[in-house]
């Protein structure tokens, strides 16, 4: 439907910078590309990139955040089965899941109590799109929920309370789970450190499917291996692939997941869909969809 209405070239990394001159709009399919900083003095005709991920922290840079060109990235696409993969990482942790299948591998039969989800405690660090869909989801198998967010406020139809995330520390020690699915930020860069897991409860698990560098990797290992935390639930990483002599990988309590929390079956299918429908939207002069604010780097909640 797009190369009916206008030209549309193919490339990759290495044939970007003969591609994007002369192009109005580019869709970076390869959401961890950083190639378009490399080309951006050949893009004088760049109007609008849509990025086919939720996170746009790989693409910007100084030039382009103070240019006139709009960002939209893939608000959506991801949200139920992020929340649905932290549902299940919940319930792993809370039926002792993982250690359930090492003891079957070692064929040992030994009778464990487990915990109950219903009545247990989740603070959700990041309250856009994605946190809210987990946030009615937990809520949904009776668990309490709080948020984190920029601003603290009450009152909140999904989280009930939010608290302000730039004060993580003095919340976390509420949570039986401690969820990030927080943008990559310069505010959240780092943002789970030795500070904030040391206030976390000694049975507490935490799950990142936001970015890796949100959290303080050797801080994390650390708190982990003097069991300050319990558990922790890692879809993302500094460095992905997760090198294969990273401590991470055996260590008991934490799950290692490649990246794929937001992955279900069909989901290029569906990045696919929504461009080509913002794609038409713009073609035909009407308000994109998911503009970035591109000084926050995210979408902001409510109405654009």
């Amino acid at each position: 439907m797009v190369e009916d209405r206008a030209t549309v070239r193919y490339c990759d990394h290495e044939g970007l910078p003969a591609a994007i001159e002369g192009a109005h709009v580019l869709l970076l399919w390869d959401f961890f590309s950083s190639a378009v900083r490399g080309v951006w003095d050949r893009a004088g005709a760049l109007r609008w990139i849509h990025v086919a991920a939720a996170g746009v922290d790989r693409l910007m840079f100084d030039a382009l955040v103070d240019s006139d060109v709009v960002v939209t990235n893939a608000r959506g696409v991801f949200d139920r089965p992020i929340a649905e993969f932290v549902l299940g990482s919940v319930l792993a942790f809370a039926k002792d899941v993982h250690r359930g299948h090492d003891l079957q591998l070692a064929r040992t039969w030994q009778h464990r109590e487990t915990l109950t989800v219903a009545d247990s405690t989740a603070l959700i660090v990041g309250t856009g799109a994605i946190g809210r869909e987990i946030a009615r989801l937990l809520r949904a198998v009776g668990m309490r929920v709080r948020g984190a967010g920029r601003t603290a406020r009450a009152a909140d139809p999904d989280f009930g309370e939010v608290v302000a995330g730039g004060d993580l520390a003095a919340h976390v020690g509420w949570a039986d789970h401690v969820v990030l699915v927080t943008p990559l930020t310069e505010e959240t860069r780092g943002l789970v450190d030795a500070e904030v897991l040391a206030a976390m409860k000694p049975t507490a698990h935490l799950i990142n499917v936001g970015r890796g560098p949100c959290v303080v990797e050797s801080d994390l290992i650390a708190a982990l291996s003097a069991g300050r935390i319990a558990g922790a639930t890692l879809d993302v990483f500094d460095t992905e692939p997760l090198p294969q002599d990273h401590p991470l990988w055996g260590m008991p309590g934490v799950v290692v997941s490649a990246h794929m929390a937001g992955d279900a079956a069909g989901w290029r299918d569906a990045l696919a869909r929504q461009f080509v429908d913002n794609a038409l939207r713009w073609l035909d002069d009407k308000p994109l969809m998911n503009v970035v604010d591109k000084r926050l780097g995210f979408v902001p909640s409510g109405p654009r």
